[in-house]
């Protein structure tokens, strides 16, 4: 088989992990038994771009269990789990392309060996299928049907094709189903983020200022996970309304400039280049700690914390300490790319089991309705939305009311009034 893994020897370690979060994916396992039976995919090649995971390696089982053929590449050089690639080629015959640590020209060559295998269907993490395929390989472009995106940062680049006029085929944004940033967004990011930054230092998060920059969904999961730990949580926003509602959750809030100088941990999350930069670096405490929970890794200017820095060095992994003129310490988690991911094992399997329940839908209903769907960013159907949230509430074993027929009546009503 075709691939590039770091060692197959490690597959059936990534086995033994695959299934521990198959246990926690109950919804992706129901839709996964009935792609077993109606072979929904049968004949189609799917080509995924995404953090290679436990999580990700059963969403990959469940479009093949649909009869596709699958082919994965990691979406981040640091967030490949090496165990889990070599399980799914070793274990489950899909070919994978990833490789943690690799670097910019590895990961190009291995967005392109996905692109190889002429799928019908991509699944990106980032878009970075989608801007490889219409800057470099268009005479690809005719044979897809439609492709999914995960992410906010990759959501904002396609409707920028799309408002463009050169977005060249139909994408479902699965991030902006309800039942993806409501859940995984807010809780999946808040814990794991909070995670990684705890597992590369060993910080007490008690009584530290914790500064969240962006106040979206992922921004309000790490705040509120960080005030759990007792963290005194301080948000930077360019966005009014995102502004008042952190004021009215009980959050400080100031520029980033007067953040600087009063932050002991800095955590990106906005989709946006530059957000702690060299305006920052000569304002920030000595030992502070950054870190970003960003698809890309632009939004700590990196390039010009080590221009200012008189010296850098590794003092723990994922730790990178960057010593200023004046001695202060600054200290960089993951290279400045997905803490969570990178030095941490991501979102946990049972709220990913949401996102990639949507994933695997939103690929039946392009391999279904492809020919009805124009070159646009489409939101994920509410039935499937729904339909995810209503099977999640059975296996939680938690059941809720159902309108009676005459309050379905007066909600369509507009006749009934006071």
């Amino acid at each position: 088989m075709n691939c590039d893994i770091k060692d197959s020897k490690l597959a059936s370690v990534g086995a033994d992990r695959v299934n521990w979060a198959k246990q926690q994916m109950s919804v992706l396992n129901m839709i996964a038994e009935g792609f077993e039976e109606r072979k929904p995919l049968d004949g189609l090649r799917i080509g995924a771009c995404l953090h290679v995971t436990t999580e990700t390696a059963n969403l990959m089982t469940t479009l093949k269990s649909g009869g596709a053929d699958v082919a994965l590449c990691a979406s981040n050089p640091l967030s490949t789990q090496d165990d889990v690639a070599a399980s799914l080629v070793i274990n489950d015959g899909i070919p994978v392309f990833a490789r943690k640590g690799e670097n910019r020209e590895e990961y190009y060559s291995h967005v392109n060996a996905v692109l190889d295998t002429q799928p019908h269907i991509t699944l990106d993490d980032g878009a970075d299928l989608v801007s490889v395929l219409h800057s470099e390989r268009q005479g690809q472009i005719p044979a897809l049907m439609g492709g999914t995106e995960e992410t906010t940062t990759g959501v904002i680049r396609l409707r920028s094709m799309e408002k463009g006029g050169v977005l060249a085929y139909p994408i479902i944004a699965v991030n902006d189903a309800q039942t993806k940033h409501l859940f995984d967004n807010r809780y999946g990011t808040g814990q794991s983020v909070i995670d990684g930054i705890l597992r590369a230092t060993n910080m007490l998060m008690a009584g530290a200022n914790f500064v969240v920059c962006g106040f979206g969904w992922c921004g309000k999961g790490v705040a509120i996970r960080a005030k759990g730990l007792g963290a005194n949580v301080i948000v930077t926003e360019v966005d009014p309304l995102r502004a008042l509602e952190a004021v009215m959750e009980g959050y400080r809030v100031m520029p980033m400039e007067e953040a600087a100088g009063i932050g002991n941990v800095f955590v990106t999350t906005t989709g946006d280049r530059d957000v702690i930069g060299s305006k920052h670096f000569g304002l920030i405490n000595d030992g502070a700690i950054l870190a970003n929970a960003g698809h890309f890794d632009v939004e700590i200017d990196v390039s010009a914390l080590r221009q200012m820095s008189v010296s850098q060095r590794y003092v723990r992994p994922y730790v990178e300490q960057y010593i200023m003129p004046d001695e202060r310490r600054i200290n960089l988690l993951a290279d400045g790319r997905l803490v969570n991911l990178s030095s941490a094992e991501g979102h946990p399997a049972s709220v990913m089991d949401l996102s990639f329940s949507n994933q695997a839908l939103s690929v039946e209903y392009i391999a279904q309705r492809h020919a009805d769907l124009g070159n646009q960013v489409y939101a994920v159907p509410d039935d499937i939305d729904t339909e995810v949230a209503r099977l999640k509430l059975n296996v939680m074993g938690i059941r809720i009311d159902v309108l009676t027929d005459e309050q379905a009546e007066y909600l369509s009503s507009w006749q009934t009034g006071t």
